[in-house]
């Protein structure tokens, strides 16, 4: 029993020599780091489908193509000018809101539909000269439709889609520059 017990002990001996030559204790494993998960990439929303909280619902116009601009009505003080967003080309989207005469451009929606203005103010932005929901309107390419007293011509507080004029010349109606109607009026 005394051979077992120093063989024991020499061998113990052994061991930590090897160990303290090793540079001490055992190493405790190495963890393996956890993995952080990358982020959720937040989705882009796109540009032709309106925002939920726009109130403009399916069906979703197609992309602005041009603007109808035409003299509303003529009173002694101002003559009136509207402004429609036409959308297109797209027959179904047409047919799918009402108008059934085969056309492929069309207002975002049929007049009385509680959704138009909605839509046309998601489909036109806001004006770069009001910053409001609507077109940016000018006289002859040089003056921005402010007051009577400064352009000869003022938005409609009503509607941003209508503009009052006191002076002649040719009006346009745009959205940024890509897109606009124009009209001449003759006052």
């Amino acid at each position: 029993m005394r051979l077992k017990t120093s063989i024991l002990l020499f061998c113990a001996a052994g061991a930590l020599t090897v160990l303290a030559a090793c540079g001490g204790a055992p190493a405790a494993p190495t963890p393996v780091p956890t993995p952080i998960p990358a982020p959720k990439p937040t989705p882009t929303p796109d540009p032709s489908i309106p925002p939920e909280d726009s109130g403009c619902g399916k069906p979703y116009p197609p992309p602005l193509r041009g603007i109808n601009v035409k003299l509303h009505i003529k009173a002694p003080e101002y003559y009136t000018l509207d402004a429609t967003p036409l959308v297109g080309p797209s027959s179904e989207f047409c047919r799918e809101i009402g108008y059934t005469d085969g056309r492929e451009y069309c207002p975002v929606r049929v007049e009385g539909n509680p959704e138009r203005r909605l839509c046309e103010a998601w489909i036109m932005g806001n004006a770069e000269d009001t910053g409001k929901p609507g077109p940016t309107w000018s006289r002859d390419l040089e003056y921005w439709c402010t007051t009577f007293e400064e352009s000869g011509c003022q938005h409609n507080p009503d509607n941003p889609l209508s503009l009052f004029v006191q002076v002649g010349g040719k009006y346009q109606a745009c959205r940024g520059e890509d897109v606009c109607g124009e009209v001449l009026i003759d006052r």
